[in-house]
């Protein structure tokens, strides 16, 4: 009786060359061959006639040998050549490294020969066609067939040989992890059905009835592993007690504009999260210039007024400067003098005491700082809500550090970079969602385009009109330096070229990530100052500070960037009252590229643009984490299957709200999956 944990080698035809080909491929034991799911289906065609072939693809062909194939040696390869005839025309099959496919014609009588077709010489030439006799290949029309990916030595016939043993063995399958009420509630086959349906379709709606069950299993295990290494389940108690919401409205009445719909319905969100029986965990999401930043001292207020501590955490200095000096400008515009604390790496060892003694003795403070805010000296009194502006540019650690300062805060994460839904129910599993989906009624659109490098004269002469206008500007390289390995605009040169081009008193900076965090801070400081007139720079702008003066955004080897990246990069302009520009340089002239490109001229919505980017590149690409194995699905996607995510979130939350622990012997398969799960988790996460 053979067992999903069998060794291959214990599958008959299986010696120890091919074990150790399979080992390579991740095959180590029946149950792995099982989950080693074709690449791709191949549906055979309709024989054709030699005169109706098509050159540079798969054909089918209907014919008779035509003389005697022969053989002929080279130095490295056998190569084996005969004619076939329709009786009407002719074509050359060619085979290489099979002298015995001759045993396999049969002069005179109608095969069928399946190859890629191609003209060589002005003649028909089939390369490696399979040879089938007319009753074979009638066998195989209309039928799904399975192709895999392959290691050299491994033939995708081999494959099949091998599951042609397994699938028909019950015992050999893994049990089902799922109770028969989930499987009936998702409408999904027990999982021996939706394995065998994968390796044998019957037609195209059996396949996607398999695959379903397939991703929805990808979706529930990583989400649920997600859910553990989060300590989901662990609802805290909230120990806190706020301020009547009558002190906010007196707030927005001061403040000099309107909140948008959006901003209202966040802020309800989260008002009313800090108000419930247990402690908020929320993502905010919002594109560039959507006011966050509001929402954040909104909340920062309230806190004060309530008699505690809050704390935001930006991932620059720079930024966490504008953050202090927002919410200084906001505090004096509403007639409040709560202490606001800010707290950075660079200060002197003096301020950082004098800070520190500030947060101990102000239980009201709003403090803002970078990770200098996790250190141990930083130790805050009272402290009711932590807020961290742009999280995924935070490691794992240290979020964890700051949100576990003082008795278990309120949790609020702030994001700029528009991630579609169903992307970030996977990367945020434990928090709740907002999204500010519209911008202020008084925001200038951006005007963009996307030209060629011909343009780049005219571009330059753009940006110096701008500078003379009294803007700045910024030039975005993708390399630091020039390669040789690389044909792409870097930091360095570019510089050079702009400063010769450009009269003598345009002031030039240049900013990229090799420079030292202290350096990087002074140049942007600088620029924010108005003391630069142009920044060349690489991406390392895409988060950065608020520069309401800077009007054009031009990006070089556009062609190089994600969407959402250079959405982000768009941001940095736009934010002051003046019109603004972004400039796309693209120097690759294909459809594609242009397809890509033309999201980004005719939109501003950088959710759609982040889905149009998701559905190009998908989840690992977009986020730029292909190689960590976090979003290494191979079933599932996660734009294409978004329903099927959401149905998966809620039976995780679900199950894990009814068994925390799953001691339920219902429960006992998933539990011992989860194991597992999360150590590839834990492998591959520092997002």
């Amino acid at each position: 009786m053979m067992r999903s944990t069998d060794p291959i080698r214990t599958i008959k035809g299986v010696g120890a060359k091919t074990e150790e080909l399979l080992n390579g491929m991740g095959v180590y034991t029946v149950g792995d061959i099982l989950s080693y799911f074709p690449r791709d289906y191949r549906i055979m065609p309709d024989p054709v006639k030699i005169a109706d072939v098509k050159e540079n693809a798969m054909n089918a062909v209907l014919a008779r040998t035509a003389n005697t194939p022969r053989t002929r040696r080279g130095r490295r390869v056998s190569v084996t050549v005969c004619k076939a005839s329709d009786g009407i025309r002719e074509i050359e099959l060619v085979w290489f490294r099979i002298p015995y496919v001759k045993n396999m014609l049969t002069p005179g009588k109608n095969q069928i020969f399946y190859g890629k077709v191609i003209r060589r010489g002005g003649n028909l030439v089939m390369e490696q066609p399979v040879i089938y006799t007319l009753d074979s290949y009638a066998a195989l029309t209309g039928r799904l067939l399975p192709v895999y990916a392959l290691t050299k030595g491994i033939s995708n016939g081999a494959i099949q040989k091998i599951l042609g043993q397994i699938l028909p063995e019950e015992p050999a399958f893994p049990q089902d992890p799922y109770p028969e009420d989930l499987r009936e509630r998702q409408e999904i086959l027990p999982l021996s059905d939706a394995i065998r349906t994968m390796h044998s379709p019957r037609d195209m709606e059996a396949l996607s009835i398999a695959r379903r069950r397939l991703a929805f299993d990808e979706f529930f295990e990583f989400l649920l592993g997600m859910q553990y290494l989060k300590g989901a389940g662990e609802k805290d108690p909230n120990r806190f007690s706020f301020a009547d919401r009558a002190f906010l409205e007196d707030l927005l009445s001061k403040l000099p504009y309107e909140l948008t719909e959006a901003q209202k319905r966040v802020l309800k969100e989260t008002t009313e999260d800090m108000r419930s029986d247990t402690l908020m965990q929320r993502l905010v999401q919002g594109d560039v210039g959507s006011g966050k930043t509001v929402i954040a001292f909104l909340l920062m207020a309230w806190c004060s007024k309530s008699g505690y501590q809050s704390a935001l955490m930006a991932p620059t200095e720079v930024l966490a400067k504008q953050h202090y000096e927002t919410i200084q400008s906001y505090l004096a515009l509403c007639g409040l003098s709560f202490p606001v604390i800010l707290l950075t790496g660079s200060m002197s060892a003096k301020e950082k005491r004098t800070a520190y003694e500030k947060m101990q003795t102000g239980p009201d403070a709003l403090v803002i700082g970078t990770h200098a805010l996790i250190q141990k000296k930083a130790v805050f009194s009272s402290l009711a809500l932590v807020i961290t502006d742009e999280q995924h540019r935070f490691g794992v650690k240290q979020r964890e550090a700051l949100s576990k300062k003082g008795d278990k805060p309120h949790y609020l994460v702030m994001s700029a970079t528009p991630i579609p839904r169903t992307l970030a129910i996977i990367l945020f599993g434990d928090l709740s969602i907002s999204v500010i989906d519209t911008l202020p009624a008084d925001r200038i659109p951006i005007k963009n385009c996307v030209v060629g490098p011909s343009y780049r004269p005219t571009a330059w002469q753009f940006l110096q009109k701008e500078v003379a206008a009294g803007h700045q500007c910024y030039v975005i390289c993708p390399l630091v330096e020039a390669t040789e390995q690389t044909e792409a605009e870097n930091v360095a040169d570019y510089a050079a070229r702009l400063s010769e081009a450009l009269p003598d008193h345009i002031r030039i900076a240049t900013l990229h990530g090799r420079m030292k965090a202290e350096e990087k801070d002074r140049v942007m400081e600088a620029f924010l100052q108005k003391e630069a007139d142009i920044l060349v720079s690489t991406t390392v702008v895409e988060v950065g500070v608020n520069v309401p003066n800077a009007t054009v955004m031009l990006v070089e080897n556009a062609e190089r960037f994600g969407l959402s990246q250079l959405h982000q990069l768009r941001g940095r302009v736009g934010r002051g009252d003046a019109q603004s520009y972004c400039i796309f340089m693209s120097t690759r002239d294909d459809e594609k590229t242009n397809e890509r490109l033309s999201v980004l001229n005719h939109s501003n919505d950088g959710f759609y643009i982040a889905s149009e980017d998701l559905k190009l590149r998908g989840p690992g690409d977009f986020l730029g984490i292909r190689q960590s194995g976090v979003l290494d699905f191979q079933i599932a996607d996660v734009y294409q299957d978004a329903p099927l995510l959401s149905k998966a979130q809620k039976e995780v939350k679900d199950l894990v709200e009814a068994d925390p622990d799953l001691s339920d012997p219902a429960h006992v398969l998933i539990k011992q999956r989860l194991d597992a799960v999360i150590q590839k988790q834990l492998e591959g996460l520092n997002l």
